[in-house]
């Protein structure tokens, strides 16, 4: 049976690797996705899975990619008690990738009031396709 840690550094960039297997965060305002906003799809970096709709980001001004919800059943949350308190983690529900943590409650003027604060490392953007016309 192949290693599966051999695998994810054979597929992932060394940065993609710390993140989404190691549960590491990048530096905010960094990441390419932070101020990014084009229709289409963000995808799992780690899996190609389908993760959330480009209409559901918002600019939080938190440094990090926001989003106020995924799609269905396509992230898992796992609520871990810190020294400081409670944090929610996100992770992709298909390959377990970590994506970052989602934050509820701070009054942002979405509809689910949740910012979903994502890691650019972690993802991937698949533009819109064009409509044809006819």
């Amino acid at each position: 049976m192949a290693d599966p840690v051999s695998e994810w550094r054979a597929v992932l960039s060394p940065e993609q690797f710390r993140i989404l297997r190691q549960k590491g965060t990048e530096t905010p305002g960094t990441g390419v996705y932070d101020k990014f906003f084009e229709e289409g799809i963000f995808s799992c970096v780690g899996c190609k899975t389908p993760l959330y709709k480009s209409t559901t980001k918002f600019d939080a001004g938190c440094g990090w990619p926001a989003f106020f919800e995924g799609l269905p059943g396509a992230i898992n949350r796992t609520v871990k008690t810190l020294f400081y308190g409670r944090r929610t983690e996100i992770t992709c529900a298909v390959c377990d990738g970590h994506l970052g943590h989602v934050h509820k409650g701070e009054g942002y003027a979405t509809p689910t009031d949740e910012r979903h604060c994502v890691n650019s490392v972690s993802i991937n953007f698949n533009p819109a396709k064009p409509s044809s016309v006819t």
